[in-house]
């Protein structure tokens, strides 16, 4: 029986080699520019969805090939763990063939060994941050043969210059540079220290305290500082703890979950609120009344449930924790003037957040500042952003492609499905996307609105691509899945909270 990823290879090739001989003359008639507005089709009289869709698609043939190479990519982060596999099947494969050219006498050049071209391969294949990045080449070959380089370039301009689309992926890459750093993550660890002394700072008091105040954050410091920073203390004070693989998973389902629903008590942090916000008239009170209160009850009771789920677990990793007695870094000193001036670049850059020449011309200052400061870092780590901010631009460039069936399909449900399907499309895009596109469906009511709204940010933590600071999470906890991260156990994990944050907003 043929697996996930030989079937998403097989389809990926075969729309290549097809794509072009049957399609080259319908795609020269449209126009340059694409993506193409929604309003251009001129169906907007058409009631049934399917033909909606098949006349969009033979207006531009370009929008079948497009989605397509988005599922696949879609398939191919559901399947990074066979890579992974593979891989190491090949490595090991790899230094049994040294082994025995070695005993051969075989010589290399300058005294170092071959590295296997086919593992590295499946190696690169498995990290799920490059996975949309890669999906860019067939993307961008089938894009210029239908439209040609110039059409490429225009694309990839409007998202850059003129809707500002790759703004996000650069803030990302730098606020998590700056989150990630001692003194932040110092300063935020003394602030959770409160809370976590009421339950004498044990593991299960810091796990609580992590899930019921840094969720909240997103909503002032934005949604990547605040998974950031909850990431950064959950790796110091519960992973390094080696709890089970089940709640190691339900750890991250959650983290991602209450992340996406803890930005809903401003108007101006969480990507899905910022994209509406402005169109709609949403200010921060307005948030907080229909979003945010409702929000951290879901969270609540989350952790609430989970805590219960692993209550005999929390037991073992408090023993745990008293018996070794651990580096208490939270007792070193660190000057308040170095602290203040990283909180001070932390809050220029998210004041600064749709200006990126602003945010960037301050964070070479901040590398200057750390680098005078060594003493008091860890080291800036660029690698995990950068990653993060290849995934996130990879996303955006197939996402934007998608607005042909997305926004048809949004407009055509009623108040019910909306929210349920805003869910299950959140699942398989950006769901700041999924916001975007329902601003854009006319004769939206006040509740319908909030609906969409409230469907995407519950979603948030389902997959690794329904919300933009999901990645920033799975790059620094990765290390603590020996096989990778599995999407469906993150699914499943995720699936209790997102029930229960689903209730809260229908219900209340």
């Amino acid at each position: 029986m043929m697996n996930i990823p030989k079937i998403a290879l097989i389809l990926s090739f075969t729309a290549l080699a097809f794509a072009a001989p049957s399609v080259f003359a319908a795609g020269g008639e449209v126009a340059l520019k694409y993506p193409i507005p929604v309003e251009a089709y001129g169906d907007g009289g058409i009631k049934s969805l399917w033909e909606v869709l098949s006349s969009r698609v033979r207006y531009a043939p370009f929008n079948f090939w497009a989605s397509l190479i988005f599922l696949l990519a879609i398939i191919h982060t559901f399947s990074v763990g066979f890579f992974n596999r593979l891989a190491h099947r090949l490595e090991l494969r790899h230094e049994e063939e040294l082994k025995v050219a070695i005993a051969y006498g075989a010589k290399f050049p300058r005294g170092e060994l071959p590295v296997s071209f086919r593992a590295t391969a499946c190696h690169y294949l498995g990290e799920v941050e490059a996975v949309f990045g890669i999906w860019l080449i067939p993307l961008f070959l089938l894009f210029a043969y239908f439209y040609g380089w110039s059409g490429v370039t225009s694309y990839i301009d409007n998202l850059a210059f003129t809707q500002q689309k790759y703004t996000e992926p650069m803030f990302v890459v730098i606020v998590m540079c700056i989150a990630a750093t001692k003194p932040v993550i110092y300063f935020a660890g003394h602030v959770i220290h409160l809370f976590a002394k009421i339950g004498k700072s044990t593991p299960a008091a810091w796990w609580v305290a992590i899930f019921a105040v840094g969720p909240i954050l997103g909503s002032f410091i934005t949604e990547p500082a605040a998974i950031t920073i909850c990431a950064m203390l959950l790796f110091r004070e519960f992973y390094e703890l080696k709890p089970s693989t089940p709640f190691k998973y339900a750890t991250l389902g959650l983290l991602l979950t209450t992340i996406s629903a803890g930005g809903t008590l401003t108007h101006f942090a969480a990507p899905p609120v910022l994209m509406v916000a402005k169109i709609w008239e949403w200010d921060t009170p307005f948030m907080f009344v229909h979003f945010g209160w409702k929000a951290w009850l879901g969270i609540l009771l989350s952790v609430g449930l989970y805590y219960m789920m692993f209550k005999s677990e929390f037991k073992k990793l408090n023993a745990e924790a008293a018996a070794h007695k651990r580096r208490g870094e939270y007792d070193e000193q660190i000057p308040k003037w170095v602290i203040f001036t990283h909180i001070a670049f932390l809050a220029f850059t998210v004041f600064t957040l749709h200006h990126p020449a602003l945010f960037m011309l301050a964070f070479l200052f901040f590398l200057a500042f750390t680098s005078a400061t060594r003493q008091y870092q860890y080291g800036v780590n660029v690698k995990t952003p950068i990653l993060v901010g290849f995934f996130l631009a990879g996303l955006v460039t197939h996402g934007s492609l998608q607005a042909w069936w997305i926004e048809p399909i949004l407009g055509r449900l009623s108040e019910g499905p909306l929210f349920f399907g805003a869910i299950f499309l959140t699942a398989f895009n950006d769901n700041a996307a999924i916001t975007y596109l329902a601003s854009m469906v006319p004769n939206f009511s006040a509740y319908m609105q909030y609906i969409v709204v409230a469907g995407a940010v519950t979603g948030g933590g389902l997959t690794v691509i329904a919300n933009a600071p999901n990645p920033a999470a799975l790059s620094i906890l990765k290390r603590y899945y020996k096989e990778g991260i599995s999407p469906l156990q993150l699914f499943f994990s995720a699936l209790p909270p997102t029930a229960i944050i689903a209730a809260a907003f229908y219900f209340l």
